[in-house]
């Protein structure tokens, strides 16, 4: 198939309507918002221009900077009392506790990210916020 022509949908996919929990899950699952059956990235935080499942056009949505900021806020509440509670527990230096620190801090933000930004496109499926073009 060419590639300047658009994907048509299936016939009988299910569309849902919006909704703000369905979109939710649907993103967070890495799912297309829409139908909840196609991919909605074709790599690590590359969005699909159009699902191939529903037809539905994914890369309308928004997702450019809330996404690390999310990121950020769940890794930092997640991991900072772990910091407050090993520095408490256990007597070891400030350079010891950055080594450690620094790359878990890394990993869990690049593990989390894809995720945040699937939630995010789900919600603005779900509210109704497009780029305009």
């Amino acid at each position: 198939m060419p590639l300047d022509q658009p994907l048509q949908p299936a016939i009988g996919v299910h569309r849902s309507p919006p909704n703000i929990l369905t979109g939710l899950r649907r993103g967070i699952v890495r799912t297309c918002p829409a139908c909840g059956q196609g991919e909605l990235f074709s790599g690590y935080l590359t969005v699909r221009p159009v699902c191939p499942t529903c037809g539905n056009d994914n890369e309308q949505y928004p997702s450019d900077d809330f996404a690390p900021y999310v990121t950020i806020f769940l890794v930092l509440h997640l991991m900072v009392p772990l910091l407050f509670f090993a520095d408490r527990t256990w007597d070891m230096s400030v350079w010891f506790e950055a080594a450690f620190a620094i790359p878990i801090f890394l990993a869990a933000t690049l593990a989390l990210l894809p995720f945040a930004k699937g939630a995010v496109i789900g919600v603005a499926w779900a509210f109704g916020v497009t780029r305009n073009r």
